[in-house]
């Protein structure tokens, strides 16, 4: 009995099912609108497959290998070849030219190298890295005077230095900006008040434009952007790269 109740059942439904289609169909404005909304969405549902394909799967397949190896020739012909002639010898006159270049700047005398984006300095001596280590460096920040008459931007200049001075003991010289920084009225220029000690350390070199590399007392911002443009160094790192530089020694901040 119950399995007859059963096939009763599932013959109503595919009867019921059935009969809701027929109406379907029977309505001819219900059954174009349903057919556009399921042909609607496939093609929304296709066109999204396309565009997750083209801008995920196609870089992935390009970037896979190849399987191929590029591999050293010798062939005679192809050396004998006026273009690759000619292109031999512009490669071999950039190799040439970068070489004195590099030579150039990576003389036997010492030098250092100041990265501005990770903060950190690279000290050479005979074109061998001799010591490394975190800086602190500018800030890009902006800061200008109530009026707007005087406007500074606190970064480090990238480019080819020198070392032009080096001090030891050296007593910082307050700048307009530092009092502007504190909101206290711009001294005159020989005010003793613009004089402070022990705040850029033990030594200090200048690379012009009022630049300096020097100490800290805030040693727990190394490797952070935060100087108003000088270069920052613990108390080791600075003393040895005071007694490796010269005067006349190269400064490359990039």
């Amino acid at each position: 009995m119950e399995t007859n109740k059963s096939i009763n059942s599932s013959d109503s439904d595919n009867e019921n099912a059935s009969s809701f289609w027929q109406k379907i169909r029977s309505n001819n404005l219900l059954y174009r609108t349903l057919r556009f909304l399921f042909f609607f969405i496939i093609s929304i549902l296709v066109a999204l497959f396309l565009v997750i394909f083209i801008l995920y799967f196609v870089p992935v397949l390009q970037e896979l290998p190849s399987g191929q190896k590029t591999r050293i020739t010798n062939n005679k012909e192809l050396k004998q070849d006026a273009a690759y002639k000619k292109q031999l010898g512009l490669m071999t006159k950039d190799i040439q030219r970068l070489s004195r270049k590099y030579n150039a700047y990576t003389s036997g005398q010492s030098y250092i190298v100041i990265n501005t984006t990770d903060n950190r300095f690279f000290l050479y001596t005979n074109k061998k890295l001799i010591r490394e280590g975190f800086c602190s460096t500018g800030s890009l920040t902006m800061l200008k005077t109530e009026s707007g008459n005087k406007v500074w931007v606190f970064k480090t200049p990238k480019g080819k230095h020198w070392i032009q001075g080096k001090i030891t003991n050296p007593s910082w010289r307050r700048p307009d900006w530092s009092f502007v920084e504190e909101g206290l009225p711009i001294p005159s220029k020989d005010d003793p008040i613009r004089y402070e000690s022990g705040v850029l350390g033990d030594y200090a070199m200048s690379i012009g434009d009022g630049y300096l590399i020097h100490g800290t007392i805030y040693k727990r911002f190394l490797g952070m952007p935060v100087t108003h443009g000088c270069v920052r160094l613990n108390d080791e790192d600075l003393k040895a790269i005071y007694n490796t530089l010269s005067i006349g020694s190269k400064v490359y901040i990039f």
